[in-house]
């Protein structure tokens, strides 16, 4: 294939520049596939051998050029997926075999569709699914998952071998609002009463907010974002999975892409939310409160960042993974994909089956949803 083939436990054995290149001749492209994001994952011990995240990256070289590159993890759990198997993983267990260690490529702990075979041309991309399937052939694993690719690469995994597995996300779209109130007068007046109640409840709790620019925050709001973002998942008796050296350090990194919204009563800080953007969209990512404030988690994670796509004139805002609640809130759901390889026929046989019964259901869900559409009129605008 005249191509070097490179497995790799440390982005730094790419380099940022090489890496990041490579990523920004990608359609479709995210700050999440940034150098400055995934090696803040892995060196802050987010996402590492300790955590269960071992970095395999696969790299190809044409001579000494970068032609293709795979984010690629042996995992030992199925925490931070966002894509859930933790039914085949049990099917394993109960027949006495090792669902554990699998393959992943995906973004640790973030459910966002973009590329995730990365190449400079269709050949290299064409030789990148070959060295993955040479790789989980002769690799000691039960499967391999490709997590949120876009659909066209979802596609090439499937004539590849791979089966595939559609979901629903809620994604908001800026129809070119000159306000928040241009965008609130688009929805249906139940929905539009709601929000308005909403935005109110916060204002009567004496709560106000502020949005920090990337560039503008100092560190001691990472550490009350730290502080938030941990207090919320212990009250939900879960680990976290990030921790304050990523958080410093994507602060440090990509400050451009970082907005954060600090909600405070009587100068004290109550919550906080972190969002990450681009010139064309917002990635709804990571809250946290101190107290608990009726209607603030809509507020300081729907409401200000939309305030933000509007006034930055962001045409999408991401609102992560589930959450039907969001489509009340001007959110419209997009389906999404992964793509799924397993060793064993017996079990891909009826995962296969598995998946094509779900698929029919997904797509009821969606045309149901798409029947529901908050906007007023036939069609959102």
């Amino acid at each position: 294939m005249n191509y070097r083939t490179h497995i790799v436990s440390s982005l730094s054995e790419i380099g940022q520049a090489s890496w990041d290149a490579l990523v920004q001749a990608q359609d479709g492209a995210t700050p999440f596939l940034s150098y400055a994001f995934l090696h803040a994952l892995h060196e802050s011990g987010s996402a590492s051998p300790e955590t269960g995240w071992q970095p395999q990256y696969i790299a190809l070289y044409e001579g000494d050029a970068l032609a293709a590159a795979l984010p690629l993890y042996v995992k030992g759990h199925s925490y931070g997926e966002y894509v859930f198997d933790w039914a085949w993983a049990e099917a394993y267990q109960r027949h006495g075999l090792d669902y554990y260690p699998k393959l992943l490529s995906a973004i640790p702990f973030t459910p966002v569709s973009g590329p995730r075979l990365l190449a400079r041309d269709a050949r290299a991309r064409a030789a990148l699914v070959e060295v993955l399937k040479a790789t989980q052939g002769a690799s000691e694993v039960s499967s391999t998952h490709v997590l949120f690719p876009p659909e066209d690469q979802a596609r090439q995994l499937e004539a590849a071998g791979f089966m595939l597995r559609s979901g629903v996300q809620f994604h908001w779209l800026n129809g070119g609002y000159a306000s928040f109130e241009d965008f609130l007068a688009t929805l249906e007046h139940k929905k539009r009463k709601n929000i308005r109640a909403e935005r109110r409840k916060v204002r009567e709790a004496g709560v106000s907010l502020r949005r920090v620019r990337g560039r503008e925050a100092v560190d001691a709001d990472w550490v009350l974002f730290n502080r938030c973002y941990r207090n919320t998942y212990r009250a939900h008796f879960s680990t976290p999975y990030l921790n304050l050296d990523f958080f410093r350090r994507i602060g440090a990194a990509m400050p451009d892409n970082i907005l954060l919204v600090i909600a405070e009563r009587a100068g004290q800080p109550v919550a906080a939310s972190l969002v990450i953007h681009d010139e064309t969209t917002l990635y709804g990512r990571y809250w946290g409160e101190l107290e608990h404030v009726p209607c603030l988690h809509f507020e300081a994670s729907y409401y200000q960042p939309l305030e933000f796509c509007i006034e930055q004139k962001i045409a999408v805002f991401e609102g992560g993974a589930q959450g039907e609640h969001k489509m009340a809130r001007g959110f419209l759901p997009v389906k999404t994909w992964s793509a799924h390889w397993l060793a064993h026929p017996s079990f891909a046989d009826a995962v296969q089956r598995f998946l094509e019964r779900e698929a029919g259901g997904v797509d009821d869900y969606l045309d149901e949803l798409n029947e529901r559409t908050p906007f007023r009129g036939p069609a959102a605008r």
